[in-house]
């Protein structure tokens, strides 16, 4: 597999609303891409060129949907076979799911939250270790927004995390906007709650927009532009882990490629500060 370049920092979502003004022109700002396989296996004709011309000249990482990597289900393994060879084929860099779940007889069309307990760490971890050696490499699993909370548990969210990523031995994707949003539906500190994970498993960061339902209700949405408080958490979550490279997510609502930069250069401009600084994410 690939390794991240040492200067690829920061990366967009690869969307098709995108591709005529990317192909035009990819701004600097931009080091990397990201895409979810699912929606990109098995497609032919002009889809599949676009984005063989964009995967033979930039790096991408893939994100994906459909895993379920938390489910009742049995693990998807035609599915892995299929994401492995798309990896392969598209000299993809890092491959990341969600720490949730999304299928039961039949796929639920939203990523629930699995119940933190212990029984759930030794489940999810086999399935992740099962996973790893069917793609022939480490994953990264995303901690994901969730607006009710399981009514079985034994564990907070955060000990939850920090025990599947040291059972199945993976890395963790950190998703600032996701910690954000459920330290609002939660009621818990932010940046306690990054403060306490494992440096030394962050190799990969997501930021994004949400949508504001009550005082105490948000909604992960990636359809908005980031609001200043995540821009901030983000900004002390540099300061404690180092910079990772990390990606503006914008999934609805999209819009010029010229008014999305000023977010990706944010990024890039946050990072600069921390970069000056020492602060640099080993795992990157």
């Amino acid at each position: 597999m690939q390794q991240f370049p040492r200067l690829a920092r920061v990366g967009l979502g690869f969307r098709r609303e995108l591709i005529p003004a990317l192909k035009s022109g990819v701004p600097d700002a931009i080091d990397f891409f990201e895409i979810a396989p699912e929606n990109w296996i098995d497609l032919g004709g002009g889809a599949a060129r676009d984005l063989h011309f964009f995967t033979e000249r930039y790096p991408f990482v893939c994100h994906g949907l459909s895993l379920s990597i938390g489910g009742p289900a049995p693990l998807d393994e035609v599915l892995l076979q299929k994401i492995r060879q798309f990896l392969d084929q598209h000299r993809v860099l890092l491959y990341t799911e969600h720490l949730s779940y999304c299928s039961d007889d039949g796929h639920l069309y939203d990523l629930l939250p699995i119940p933190f307990t212990e029984e759930a760490v030794k489940y999810v971890a086999e399935r992740v270790r099962r996973a790893q050696d069917i793609l022939e490499r480490r994953i990264a699993l995303e901690n994901a927004s969730f607006y009710v909370a399981s009514p079985i548990t034994d564990m907070s969210e955060l000990d939850f995390i920090q025990a599947v990523l040291l059972e199945a031995d993976c890395d963790l994707h950190l998703d600032v906007n996701n910690v954000y949003v459920n330290s609002i539906n939660h009621d818990y500190d932010p940046v306690d709650f990054i403060r306490a994970l494992p440096s030394g498993r962050i190799v990969y960061m997501h930021m994004a927009g949400h949508h504001k339902e009550a005082e105490n209700l948000i909604i992960d949405t990636h359809g908005a532009d980031v609001i200043d408080p995540v821009w901030s958490l983000l900004d002390q979550t540099y300061g404690m882990h180092g910079v990772a490279p990390t990606l503006l997510e914008r999934d609805f609502n999209i819009p010029p490629l010229d008014q999305l930069m000023q977010e990706v250069q944010r990024i890039a401009l946050i990072q600069a500060r921390h970069a000056h600084s020492g602060d640099v994410c080993s795992a990157s």
